[in-house]
């Protein structure tokens, strides 16, 4: 009994020390492996207004007041990935510190933002009391405010007014015009555009300087084209070349985002410049056939047609032509009618502008030298 007594606790650890063991196994390894790699746009957000890329005045009004101290309502509009958000974060946390978590209610389009919200939630966070330093406010942030609807913005309206004196409402939207007037009237706006491809290529530099990676100057290049001016866009893509490829480079870049190469885009474009209807269809049949939706390739040749040089026998007149019948194409394909029959048709109208593009030019020089001949006598008859 006393050997059975004695046997009894270590037999009862040795089930509880491999169970240890197991779980110290299972359990993950704290630190910086990849499994727990921060996405980089998260990890290289500016926290300091200052830092923010691009839209120099729009940031420059944002110093300004993170700098006073005293922040209006305000509605930053624009473009995604163009440094929104992180403006109004950055101002939040200058201004309020430590006490940014009990201060700050942050609403974006995945939480539930009804009238229901804004007379509940809302409201109550700007009846709640909390302690801030002197001309300090709390403050709500919306995200992507313009796709709240129009009964939510009318509740808004009328708590902004109420709690006036102690809250603060920042509204981040693509459209300001979404926004009801009521709401504009009583904010401040502040306008993003794209950023330059000059400034996203600076920031992506820094960051393959920090992450140590490997890319090729035409690697950068088709990130920078593929971003379009959304910082946010060209990190991801960034990041994600880097995870799956390693190298940066032109193809691995068009691999991971997914889209029709421009050069073979590019292609497309010359046959058409030349009149050559059916290289130019076989072209776009390979993009089609590829996967590549109708939406794809009209985006990816409007910014190839855009950023084209205007060389001869490619002259400005026919590029605006050019772009012109892009634009009534895309606007057909964004309504609906996406079927090749509509790239197609499109392709026949650029070879025909190409072929008659001299003809334009050729019309205008006429009726200037006929509008001076006509001037002519009417000077000597004076």
């Amino acid at each position: 009994m006393e050997l059975d007594a004695a046997a009894g606790p270590s037999a009862a650890a040795a089930p509880a020390k491999d169970t240890a063991q197991k779980m110290d196994v299972d359990r993950p390894k704290q630190g910086g492996g990849k499994g727990f790699e921060l996405p980089w746009v998260e990890k290289y957000r500016p926290t300091n207004i200052r830092d923010v890329v691009g839209n120099e005045e729009a940031v420059a009004r944002l110093r300004a007041i993170a700098e006073e101290g005293n922040i209006p309502n305000i509605i930053l509009a624009g473009p995604p990935g163009t440094g929104k958000t992180t403006s109004i974060l950055a101002i939040a946390h200058q201004l309020l510190g430590p006490n940014y978590k009990e201060a700050v209610l942050e609403l974006n389009a995945s939480d539930d933002r009804g009238i229901d919200v804004v007379r509940n939630k809302i409201k109550m966070f700007a009846q709640k009391k909390v302690t801030l330093p002197p001309g300090r406010h709390k403050i709500v942030i919306l995200d992507e405010a313009d796709s709240m609807t129009p009964g939510a913005q009318q509740a808004l309206r009328r708590t902004m007014e109420l709690y006036s004196n102690t809250t603060r409402f920042a509204l981040a939207c693509n459209t300001s015009s979404k926004v009801i007037e009521p709401i504009q009237s009583r904010c401040s706006i502040a306008r993003f555009t794209r950023v330059s491809d000059a400034q996203v290529l600076a920031r992506i530099k820094q960051v393959i300087e920090r992450e140590g990676a490997t890319a090729t100057p035409e690697g950068l290049e088709a990130i920078v084209f593929t971003a379009d001016g959304d910082m946010r866009q060209a990190l991801n893509n960034l990041q994600a070349t880097h995870t799956g490829f390693g190298d940066v480079t032109p193809d691995n870049v068009f691999k991971v985002c997914d889209q029709p190469h421009p050069t073979l885009i590019r292609e497309v474009l010359q046959a058409c410049i030349a009149g050559r209807l059916e290289q130019a269809y076989t072209g776009m049949k390979a993009l089609c056939d590829q996967g590549y939706s109708a939406m794809d390739v009209i985006t990816t040749l409007f910014r190839v047609c855009r950023n084209a040089p205007s060389v001869p026998p490619f002259s400005e007149f026919m590029q605006l032509e050019f772009l012109r019948e892009i634009g009534f194409t895309h606007v057909r394909i964004g309504d609906g009618v996406n079927s090749r029959l509509q790239l197609s048709g499109l392709l026949a109208r650029l070879c025909r502008v190409a072929s008659s593009g001299a003809q334009p030019q050729q019309q205008q020089q006429q009726q200037q030298q006929g509008g001076q001949q006509q001037q002519r006598p009417q000077a000597v008859a004076g």
